[in-house]
């Protein structure tokens, strides 16, 4: 027999799912409360390695504590993030709806070897990346080569949970293998 979920679990899910997305926002107080509530009774530990293959894959951001661009979260705009902890990297993407592409933005991710609840962030490169023509990808990317470029270029730490809140989505459309 599985494991019974907390109740707060199944309530954060809820306000989650809602239509349209970034709905949750209006909910702040109370997703802050539910995601104390869950930190406190099952806190993560980046630092066993079961926990990392779990954050594998692609999520959707919901919602975010933070009010930086590329962690919003509107009915407009779908926020992707790719995880491979198992690799060091991550990659954030913003797509509106339509042909046009995304704003992508790639990372090296870490382990902060004094947290085991924190991973250092520091963006790698970052651009737009288009629709396929012909067989090839249309996309302008640009290496961020140092850390004294402003706001969403330099680097960061955050939290592994509570900080923000993301479901599975589909997979990511660009950047594939490349380093």
């Amino acid at each position: 027999m599985g494991k019974t979920r907390p109740p707060e679990r199944r309530e954060l899910l809820e306000l989650l799912r809602q239509k349209p997305r970034g709905s949750a926002n209006r909910q702040r107080q109370r997703i802050e409360q539910l995601i104390g509530v869950l930190e406190g009774a099952q806190p993560a530990d980046l630092s066993d390695p079961n926990t990392q293959p779990l954050l594998e894959g692609v999520w959707e951001l919901r919602w975010s504590s933070s009010q930086q661009p590329y962690l919003t979260v509107a009915p407009w705009l779908e926020n992707l993030q790719g995880l491979a902890p198992s690799q060091g990297r991550g990659v954030n993407q913003l797509r509106l709806p339509g042909p046009l592409g995304a704003i992508t933005v790639e990372a090296q991710l870490t382990l902060d070897p004094d947290r085991a609840q924190r991973v250092q962030v520091r963006f790698r490169r970052g651009g737009w990346v288009g629709p396929n023509l012909g067989g090839k990808r249309l996309q302008w990317l640009q290496t961020f080569s140092s850390p004294s470029r402003p706001g969403w270029t330099s680097p960061l730490s955050i939290a592994s949970s509570g900080s923000a809140a993301a479901m599975p989505a589909p997979s990511l459309p660009c950047c594939g293998g490349r380093s």
